[in-house]
């Protein structure tokens, strides 16, 4: 098989894994989950959520988001920096693709690729991760 179409599969596995991870989520608006994968190994894991140790409610009475929910992206980067491993060179597997502050936070980790199926509602984060250089995949189809 060639090397492209085996990308291809990973691809699409690694992004079915970051959608069961989505579903730790305990916001009711949108459950999304990331997967930073190094050497064909995951190296961190991250759904979007409330800090540790905060009550698991992601949306006030409102419906709306709390100021201090975390995206997916940035708690797999958190939870890296706690380890001894590096994010250098990674690709992220995300089951949304990033807002722009996540953007900068993939930049500055180091992740050489991003991988995504669903469009967030705003493309400033993409364009962002391009104007860095960084490799940003849409797959349009999971399943195969």
């Amino acid at each position: 098989m060639e090397q492209a179409k085996k990308q291809i599969l990973l691809d699409k596995r690694y992004l079915r894994m970051a959608h069961i991870w989505a579903e730790n989520s305990y916001c009711k608006r949108r459950q999304v989950g990331a997967l930073l994968v190094k050497n064909k190994m995951i190296i961190s894991d991250g759904y979007n959520g409330t800090p540790s140790g905060f009550e698991n409610n992601c949306e006030d009475e409102f419906y709306k988001s709390k100021p201090y929910v975390l995206h997916a992206e940035a708690n797999a980067i958190s939870k890296i920096a706690r380890t001894n491993n590096s994010s250098e060179g990674a690709t992220m597997y995300v089951t949304s693709s990033p807002c722009i502050e996540c953007a900068k936070l993939i930049i500055q980790a180091g992740i050489a690729r991003v991988v995504f199926d669903e469009s967030y509602r705003v493309n400033d984060g993409v364009e962002l991760l391009e104007k860095a250089g960084i490799t940003v995949d849409k797959v349009v189809d999971l399943n195969d």
